[in-house]
């Protein structure tokens, strides 16, 4: 695991409130949520269910993200992002990441991750690389819309998004794979 924080150079943010009936804060993810598109045994892609509370006052959309700063890339790597999630909405089920995106909210959108996958992608560590964090994080806008394309690199939406985050929730869950 590196030391790398993925939010040192972001403009602070208010912190609230993200939990999830899927995993637990700074537990492993369960292999529901790792990777079975990069061979991990077990591994099913499953986005996890999430939920959030204590959003700032003036939060007029969300956005979710997930990352994996440890990752041997340089740039880390990106599993999912979702962009325009109504300021309504409060929770996304379990699998709401899959192809088609059947269990986000009406106006929201999956971005292509770092595998150029429109969905959620789960944990692959490469074998023997040791732990790895991922950073499940609800973002609170104050916007409506983000104002990406749907073909957007999650990279692009973090930094468009930078001058509208209101709010940052933030579950951190580990991943590894023995050598």
């Amino acid at each position: 695991m590196s030391s790398n924080d993925p939010f040192a150079r972001l403009p602070e943010a208010a912190a609230f409130t993200v939990v999830s009936t899927t995993v637990a804060d700074g537990a492993a993810w369960p292999s529901e949520q790792l990777s079975g598109i990069s061979g991990i045994a077990g591994g099913k892609d499953v986005s996890p269910h999430l939920s959030w509370s204590g959003a700032p006052d003036g939060t007029r959309s969300y956005a979710v993200t997930v990352y994996d700063p440890d990752a041997p890339t340089g740039s880390g790597f990106w599993h999912w992002a979702v962009a325009d999630i109504p300021a309504a909405v409060t929770e996304l089920p379990e699998g709401a990441g899959d192809d088609t995106g059947s269990g986000l909210p009406e106006g929201s959108f999956q971005l292509p991750n770092d595998a150029r996958a429109s969905r959620f992608i789960g944990a692959a560590p490469p074998a023997g690389h040791g732990p790895h964090r991922y950073f499940t994080v609800v973002h609170a806008l104050d916007v409506d819309t983000i104002g990406v394309p749907a073909d957007a690199t999650p990279a692009a939406l973090g930094f468009t998004m930078a001058g509208h985050i209101l709010g940052r929730a933030v579950l951190t869950t580990t991943a590894e794979t023995p050598a």
